[in-house]
């Protein structure tokens, strides 16, 4: 009682504390915010600063092409519902383990992930359209994020150099059913982030690919012609989804790459997968966007991921199964000398 009411502390001091609790609320909205882009892409609405920036609702867009352009703009807002979902659940598996253990290339992570995440904003600006409602989050979720960053900078224990990234926990090799499994881990992480780029890339250049165009039946002048500001309004939405893919394939990469193969992390590998693929695969067949070319590279990197986490499972099953065996009573004796006195009886 008295230690209670001899704490000094302030609640903002406490509610901060080490600094994880303000990345770990970052990595809550992030998923929040991925389940609120789900929300309004199953309803088939804009927000409202779309449809003020369109002069059109979705119900009126709708009425073109047989729904087909808002089919095609969903398709881009679940998938990057999908990303952000991802990034949340990788960045709460970063704070409450290697970070929590003071690990340098936790931290590390954490800063060029975020750099990449929140710099994908200043994509949205290369055609013109600011999406006021994405800039106050982002603006919101900036602050608390660096806050976060500075705070838990200083329980960094040993080297705290960005080379830290660059070692990995297990040496590259193919001797094993594990080993493979966790090398085409590796690879899908390095597919969604160069995925990533190239979709952020023809975002901000061309907005399309021809299958794109092939779907919606219409060409960008077309396009244009319908309504000025609706090329715009997509590209914002590309340019934000492959931010996020970039940004959740390269935390992916380095988590499997320093982290060790844990219970944990291979269940925030699975969450992350099932928001990430299961999104941007399931959402084709909805929308009626079922072009085999465009659909090929998820469905490559789906496998490949499903089949690293299905051969790195025996693994760690294996590792609990024996932690289990360890801690179990029939594993240890009742007393420090049961041992020595039965060896003596015998």
């Amino acid at each position: 009682m008295n230690a209670a009411m001899d704490d000094n502390r302030g609640l903002l001091e406490v509610l901060i504390s080490d600094g994880r609790p303000l990345i770990r609320l970052t990595a809550v909205l992030l998923i929040l915010f991925g389940l609120f882009a789900f929300f309004f892409a199953a309803t088939k609405h804009f927000l409202p600063h779309d449809v003020a920036y369109l002069g059109m609702t979705s119900d009126e867009l709708c009425a073109v092409q047989e729904c087909r352009i808002v089919h095609f703009m969903i398709h881009d807002r679940v998938s990057f519902g999908g990303a952000l979902l991802g990034i949340g659940i990788l960045y709460l598996w970063l704070v409450e383990f290697p970070l929590g253990q003071g690990l340098a290339w936790a931290w590390w992570l954490l800063v060029i992930s975020g750099a990449i995440g929140f710099g994908s904003f200043l994509l949205y600006l290369g055609y013109g359209y600011l999406d006021t409602w994405h800039g106050v989050g982002t603006l919101g979720l900036l602050p608390c994020f660096l806050l976060g960053l500075f705070k838990t900078r200083s329980s960094i224990a040993g080297p705290g150099s960005i080379s830290s990234l660059a070692r990995p926990s297990e040496p590259i090799r193919w001797d094993s059913f594990y080993t493979v499994g966790r090398l085409l881990l590796l690879a899908t992480g390095i597919g969604l982030w160069l995925g990533g780029l190239i979709i952020a890339g023809v975002g901000i250049t061309t907005v399309f690919v021809p299958q794109d165009l092939q779907f919606m039946g219409l060409s960008a002048e077309e396009l244009h012609a319908l309504n000025p500001r609706l090329v715009p309004l997509i590209a914002h939405d590309r340019a934000g989804f492959g931010g996020g893919v970039c940004c959740c394939g390269l935390t992916m990469f380095f988590c499997i790459w320093c982290g060790r193969g844990s219970r944990s992390l291979w269940q925030a590998l699975l969450l992350t997968g099932l928001a990430g693929f299961g999104t941007a695969i399931g959402v084709h067949p909805a929308v009626g966007y079922l072009n085999f070319s465009h659909l090929a590279p998820a469905l490559i990197g789906a496998v490949m991921f499903t089949a690293g986490l299905w051969m790195t499972f025996s693994r760690i099953d294996q590792h609990q199964a024996e932690k289990k065996r360890e801690h179990s009573p029939e594993a240890r004796p009742e007393c420090p000398n049961c041992q020595d006195k039965k060896q003596d009886g015998d």
